[in-house]
């Protein structure tokens, strides 16, 4: 039997890239699975490449940083599915520039959707989680968040922020049986990567021991052990993909 069989999931900001790989992984375990994006459109082709692929999912139109969106995206899939298990926070934004140059509106466009946005679907789903007694929710975090990255001090301060957020609520939660962990991927190849010079891509592989990008589906592989059974002792942590770019 697949290890999530019969399990209801939530994958935020999985129309593309990390987010869509996670739906897809977390489908093919059987999770019945809810995708989110800011478009019905985005969310729905994850849904409809999941059902092509016999899973169950169905997908919404939410803007996480809207705490009646999201209220309305939890209760739609309680009254959809009859449950949720599984959490995974994955939709973020960027609006790089250097500190001196970055404006107001970029720097809380970013805290707003990545950490405040993150708060408002965990503190949404546990209420639920709460009343099952068992959950498990996934934060999708950075490296950049414990390394830094020029050019990036709003990503950097949200990811950052992800963390401290992940290890206070896996306290909070611990005793009704909800398991909250981070991933934090490292150089991963997304439409967002793909489309670098090729000198910044060999800069920043240079920084990778394994010498090699890493995949959307790296990532998913470690959701869905997370996502798993096979977690239920762990909680708190935070799970570096990165080919060995941050070694503590």
């Amino acid at each position: 039997m697949a290890k999530l069989q019969d399990k209801i999931a939530i994958v935020t900001g999985g129309s593309r890239g990390i987010g869509r790989a996670i739906a897809l992984r977390l489908a093919a375990e059987g999770a019945k699975v809810v995708v989110t994006a800011t478009t019905k459109a985005g969310a729905d082709k994850t849904a409809e490449e999941i059902q092509q692929n016999g899973g169950r999912a169905t997908g919404f139109e939410t803007n996480i940083a809207e705490v009646k969106q999201v209220e309305a995206l939890i209760k739609g899939t309680v009254d959809q599915f009859g449950g949720l298990h599984i959490l995974v926070n994955n939709a973020g934004i960027t609006r790089d520039n250097l500190v001196m140059r970055m404006s107001d509106d970029d720097w809380n466009a970013v805290i707003t959707t990545n950490l405040t946005g993150t708060f408002n679907c965990i503190r949404a789903a546990s209420k639920t989680m709460m009343k099952q007694r068992a959950g498990k929710i996934i934060n999708i975090t950075s490296v950049v968040a414990l390394m830094g990255n020029k050019g990036q001090a709003n990503y950097c301060a949200a990811k950052a922020g992800v963390i401290g957020l992940t290890k206070s609520v896996a306290r909070e939660l611990a005793s009704r049986n909800i398991q909250i962990n981070a991933v934090a991927p490292g150089f991963i190849l997304t439409d967002m990567t793909a489309g670098l010079p090729e000198a910044a891509k060999t800069a920043m592989l240079q920084s990778v021991p394994l010498e090699k990008i890493g995949t959307p589906e790296d990532v998913a592989a470690v959701v869905a052990f997370l996502a798993s059974p096979d977690s239920d002792y762990i909680t708190g942590q935070v799970f570096n993909v990165d080919g060995g770019m941050v070694m503590s």
